[in-house]
Parts: C-alpha cells; sequence; structure tokens
C-alpha cells in the first residue's frame, strides 16, 4: 500500500512524480477515497470523481518541469468557473455551467495542475463561519463539532484533510483568513487586483481578490508567480509586479490587548502572547500603535453603503426567487436596500474611506501590521443559535483589510497544531507585499518544538521545517539519533550529540 501524508504539498507530490514513486491517477483515487471517509463533513458540492479528474491527468503530456504544478490536484470555491462544471455560489437556483474557466483556474490548469471539484462556502460568499450553505455545514477539519469558519469553508477544509494540494478561495472580508487560522493552514490574500477576478461570482466587486490556501508559504509563493498578471479581461485587473520576501524595517502590534472571545478565549489570549513573543526574537524593530483607525475602516464594510453593492449583485434574483436563498443570507444582503445607501451617502463614506487609506499607507511605510487572524471560534450550534453576533465577532480582525487596499497573509502560530489552531495576520500596503511574506518567513522559521530527549534528562528544541515542508515529530530521541531519523531536517536548535 503506498503511503501518503495527512496533508499534502506541491514539494512532496512533484518528488515522487519524478521518481515515479506515485502517479497522478493514484492520487486522485486516494483523494476520491478520502472524499468518500469525509463525506459527512459538507466539504464539497461538486465532490472529487473520476469523471471529473481524469480527463485532465490525460491531458497531461509526460511528466516535465516546464510545467511547474504538473500533476498537482487543486480544489476550487464553488463561486470560481471550471468550465463545463456548474457554479453554484451555494445556490441551486443560481446555477450555471460556465463555458470558460475563471482565469485564475484557467492559468493554474495550463500550469499543469488538476482540478478535483467544487468545494462548499457560505452562500454567496456572505459570512465567516461555513454554516450558510444548503449543501451542509462544512465541518471544522480537526474538531467537526467546530466551525470552519467561511466563506471558503471547504476549500480550507479539502486542504487540511489531505483531498488537495492547495486550494482558491475568494477574500472580501476575510474569507481567505479566518478559515486558514481555524484549520491551521497559510492564507494568502495579495493586493486588490493583483489576481484576476474574472470568472469569479461577486460578492463586493470592487474589493473582491482570489485567495489560496496551502500547507507551506513556498506553495503559496509558487501559486502566486503563477496566477498573478494583468488580465485584459478584467476591469478589476492592476500591474502589481510579483513579490519578493523582504523583511520590513519594523512590525506594529496593536497598542491595546486584542479582544479574544468564547470558550476558548483564554487558551487564544496564550497563543497571541506566545506570537507576539516570538515576533519579538525575530530581530526586526516592534512598535505597538493604535489600531483604531482599522476598527473605524472595519466598520464600514457591514454599517455603510458597501453592502448595497452585494445587493446590486443579487437583489433582482432574490426578488424573482422567493424562498430559495439561504435565510441568514438573505437578511444580510436585503440590508443592501435600505434607503439610507444614497449616493450621497456612498461619496461621504467614500471619502472618509479614501482618508483612512492615506493613514494607513502612512503607518505602514515600510512597516507590517500583525493581529490575531481571529479573536476566538464557535461550534456550529453556538452559531446556529446566534448567527449574527458570532460571525461579527470572527471578522474583527479581518474586515479593514480590502478596504484599506492592504495585502494579508494569515499564517499558524504552530503549524504542528492539531487541536486548537490559532493564527496570526500580517498586514502591508499592496505595493509591499513582500514584506508580509518576508515577515511569514521568518516567522515560521522561528518555529521550535520542544522534544524529551530520552536518558540525557535535557530538553532540546527541534525546528522540523523541512525540505519538502513535511513535518515527522514521531518519538523522542537523542540528538544524534534525530540526525539520522531526520536527515531531510534544516535545522536542530540546542542540540548536543552524544
Amino acid at each position: 500500500m503506498k503511503y501518503f501524508p495527512e496533508r499534502l504539498s506541491v514539494t512532496w507530490i512533484k518528488k515522487r512524480y519524478e521518481t515515479g514513486e506515485l502517479t497522478p491517477l493514484e492520487l486522485a483515487e486516494e483523494i476520491i477515497r478520502r472524499a468518500e471517509a469525509y463525506g459527512d463533513y459538507h466539504v464539497w458540492i461538486v465532490k472529487p470523481s473520476m469523471d471529473l479528474i481524469k480527463p485532465y491527468i490525460d491531458a497531461l503530456p509526460p511528466y516535465t518541469h516546464e510545467l511547474p504544478l504538473w500533476g498537482v490536484p487543486f480544489a476550487i470555491k464553488d463561486n470560481i468557473d471550471l468550465k463545463g462544471v456548474p457554479t453554484t455560489a451555494a445556490c441551486k437556483a443560481y446555477e450555471y455551467i460556465p463555458e470558460a474557466s475563471a482565469t485564475v483556474v484557467d492559468r493554474l490548469i495550463k500550469a499543469g495542475a488538476v482540478p478535483v471539484g467544487k468545494t462548499n462556502l457560505d452562500q454567496f460568499a456572505t459570512g465567516l463561519v461555513g454554516t450558510r450553505s444548503p449543501y451542509g455545514e462544512c465541518h471544522n477539519a480537526l474538531n467537526p463539532e467546530l466551525i470552519s469558519g467561511g466563506s471558503s469553508s471547504g476549500s480550507a477544509v479539502a486542504v487540511a484533510l489531505g483531498m488537495a494540494a492547495f486550494s482558491l478561495g475568494t477574500d472580501t472580508a476575510g474569507s481567505g483568513r479566518v478559515p486558514a487560522a481555524l484549520n491551521g493552514l497559510i492564507g494568502y490574500k495579495p493586493a486588490i487586483g493583483a489576481w484576476s477576478t474574472k470568472g469569479v461570482v461577486p460578492a463586493c466587486a470592487s474589493i473582491d481578490c482570489v485567495s489560496v490556501f496551502a500547507n507551506t508559504l513556498e506553495d503559496v509563493k509558487l501559486i502566486d508567480s503563477i496566477v498573478r498578471g494583468v488580465d485584459e479581461a478584467c476591469c478589476w485587473s492592476r500591474n502589481i509586479p510579483r513579490p519578493m520576501p523582504e523583511k520590513p524595517a519594523k512590525i506594529l502590534l496593536p497598542e491595546e490587548s486584542p479582544v479574544f472571545f468564547g470558550r476558548f478565549a483564554e487558551i487564544y489570549r496564550g497563543k497571541w502572547e506566545n506570537a507576539v513573543r516570538r515576533l519579538k526574537r525575530l530581530g526586526i524593530p516592534v512598535k505597538s500603535v493604535d489600531c483604531s483607525l482599522f476598527e473605524k475602516a472595519a466598520s464600514i464594510l457591514y454599517d455603510g453603503p458597501w453592502v448595497a453593492e452585494r445587493w446590486s449583485e443579487f437583489g433582482a434574483f432574490i426578488n424573482q426567487n422567493p424562498g430559495k436563498i439561504f435565510p441568514v443570507t438573505e437578511a444580510i444582503l436585503r440590508s443592501g436596500e435600505k434607503k439610507a445607501y444614497t449616493a450621497a451617502k456612498l461619496f461621504e463614506v467614500w471619502h472618509t474611506l479614501q482618508d483612512y487609506r492615506a493613514q494607513a499607507r502612512k503607518m505602514l511605510k515600510d512597516a507590517v501590521l500583525v493581529m490575531p487572524t481571529v479573536g476566538g471560534t464557535f461550534s456550529r450550534e453556538e452559531v446556529r443559535e446566534n448567527p449574527i453576533e458570532t460571525n461579527n465577532k470572527l471578522g474583527l480582525y479581518t474586515n479593514h483589510c480590502n478596504l484599506l487596499d492592504l495585502s494579508a497573509i494569515a499564517v499558524p502560530e504552530r503549524q504542528d497544531d492539531r487541536e486548537m489552531p490559532f493564527g496570526i495576520t500580517i498586514f502591508a500596503s499592496a505595493d509591499s507585499e513582500g514584506l508580509v511574506l518576508g515577515t511569514a518567513e521568518a516567522f515560521l522559521d522561528s518555529e521550535t518544538i520542544p522534544i524529551a530527549v530520552c536518558g540525557l534528562h535535557k530538553s532540546v528544541k527541534l525546528n522540523c521545517r523541512t525540505a519538502d515542508g513535511s513535518r515527522d515529530l514521531s518519538a523522542s530521541r537523542t540528538p544524534c539519533k534525530m540526525r539520522r531519523i531526520y536527515p531531510k531536517v534544516t535545522a536542530f536548535n540546542s542540540l548536543n550529540c552524544c
């Protein structure tokens, strides 16, 4: 029987293809098996099948390095078009079959990537919880009683459960970051317009982004290098060069202690404090700043006329299809038809937002801002009982991002945490994406894991980021045995050879 890791990475897959240890068809069979095993997690709207996957595998040329994603499986949020496969945006009545794939999907397929299915989401990408779908509540990958986060719920869980090496989501208010934090993944949201949104069902078209979920930063950077670039067919596309990782001149942290909530508030607080300690050890100056600017910007998204942009997209459809929309989703979207959202009000808020953007650019010059990705989580039952308030709390540290034209990456506080994942988000200006990548790289490389060394009565710390992004912490070993057992480990910290 072939070995498959719990989670997949592009590097792991490509190495097995190169040596002939694995074929795309064998990997597809394992993905289909896993999708069946986790059927009650409600990850998929169009689930993995040979009918869907095999034509893409058959179209691949013999293995070649010229296709950087040759045979690599990926999942697609079901508000992003895949040619010939229904797009629903988690609403059956809205379903259509696209004649062409979204630009980002097309670029990935041309690079050799293999789409395996369309994932569940909060209907019309309206929500951060992952429960607002008539296709079922998407379960958290690590604890099915908890929420997965949304709206890109299925995309995150598909990667966390090893059903794809990476996945595409969308991010308007945090949908590419909240699910990453709650499922122990990396979630990258590029600057607005850096990745084309042609072929994406709009939420707020003026600030929508396509995002990616992956298990390694190396995979994120590879995906970005393939899909980034101006799309003449997309009116929102911008020429934003590919970022190269670089360290910022300073790291900004909230002056006031972040708000933590829910049953796990104290656990989250402790993880945030640990993340802050690690940030302060990176050798980059750290400064505390007043973050009220970001709170004021965030309030505009759902308490201001931007919700009318969603209504302008879906209002006519909702009025023509009574009773066919998820109730909480319809209530939120209908708030956009308030008479208070006049053209005059829009321009008043737009001018205020422009001032906020100018302040944010000044504050973030040569700097990054780091916040918790979320301040807590909830059970699916808790969200069912209080759908609006719980959702609002999850957006506390995310809603400001696109309105202020920022780039962002959500990274786990501990990459091996399979019990209660917590993540931080690193923000930078749209023209400084390299700073978020450089900071994320430094933070992830600073992670060490305590290991009990039997017989030596010592404790050592092992940085076990391997060359292919995998992690293997099977048993406590003496330092010299650790070196033999983990020959691919890139760095050992504080190890005394016996």
